[in-house]
This record gives C-alpha cells, sequence and structure tokens, in this order.
C-alpha cells in the first residue's frame, strides 16, 4: 500500500512539475514581443544607436571575434588601460586591443578575491583570453567581452569558476 502511494505522489510531482514548468515563447510571440519593444522610447534609441556610425563600429567589432566566441577558443590581446571607460558599471576589467580594435573585458563584480591576479596586469601585457559572451550597449564605445579565461605568459592567471547553480 505504501508503494502506491508513493507512486501516486510521485507522479502527481512530475506531472505538476510538467504543467507548471516555463514554457519558452512562440517564435511568432517573440517576434511581437521584440516589436512592441522597439515601439519604447529605449527600443527606439537603441535602434538609432544601431544605426549610428558608433553603433555600427561596435556591432562590427563584435561581429569580428564571434568565431572566438562560439568556439569558445584563445584570442590574443594587449591590455591597453586598466580601469574602463569613465562611468562604467560592469564592475572589474580593463581594456584590451584585440587584432586592432579595442574591447571592455569585465570580470564582473568585485565580491570576492578572485582578481587577485588580475591586478598583476600592466599596460601592454600581452594576454590569452577565452570567452563565452560578447556584448554591447549603447553607452560604451566599445563591445563588452566577458572573461572567462586569461593567461599571461603561458600561465593561468584567471579561470571563471562554474556558476553553483548549473545554469
Amino acid at each position: 500500500m505504501k508503494k502506491l502511494i508513493y507512486a501516486l505522489i510521485l507522479l502527481l510531482v512530475v506531472v505538476s512539475g510538467l504543467v507548471f514548468a516555463p514554457k519558452p515563447l512562440p517564435a511568432a510571440e517573440m517576434k511581437s514581443e521584440l516589436s512592441k519593444w522597439e515601439a519604447t522610447p529605449d527600443g527606439i534609441r537603441f535602434k538609432k544607436w544601431e544605426a549610428s556610425r558608433k553603433g555600427k563600429k561596435v556591432l562590427a567589432d563584435a561581429a569580428k571575434i564571434s568565431k572566438h566566441i562560439n568556439a569558445f577558443t584563445n584570442m590574443e590581446a594587449v591590455v591597453t588601460s586598466l580601469s574602463l571607460p569613465p562611468g562604467s558599471r560592469l564592475g572589474f576589467g580593463v581594456m584590451a586591443r584585440i587584432n586592432g580594435e579595442d574591447y571592455i573585458i569585465s570580470f564582473g563584480l568585485e565580491e570576492t578575491n578572485e582578481f587577485l591576479q588580475l591586478r598583476s596586469l600592466k599596460v601592454n601585457d600581452k594576454i590569452i583570453i577565452r570567452s563565452n559572451n560578447v556584448s554591447y550597449a549603447p553607452k560604451y564605445s566599445y563591445s563588452i567581452i566577458s572573461g572567462d579565461y586569461v593567461e599571461r605568459d603561458g600561465k593561468i592567471i584567471y579561470k571563471r569558476a562554474p556558476r553553483k547553480d548549473g545554469c
């Protein structure tokens, strides 16, 4: 009898999980939501920025490294500044030049001492970086690379810890 009750409870949990699980929006709905957002003041400003010379440059720079980002392969970089642009809210990061273009390399918020070795970087240091993400925002004149891995002189000086929640 106990086994039957446990089986029914397990079945109820599984079925309720399937019923209440978040469902991704269908493509048509996503397109509709995007067009609604594009009609908002923020959306209009973003579209204007995208069409501007500054926006096109940032997007082109992001596209130049997209192969490396998608494949999580090494990119050679030279540190150009140890601070981010004024007013930046990206946490700890540096500016670096990759293939003749400048990028923001953001490592995240400074909550722990995990950036200790990164603080030893100097301007003109040659580093190898890997990343899974490149982004951009109208506020910045540079594409933003999320720093996941940094190597200098063949030694790893930073490697992002995997997320604890599994996502």
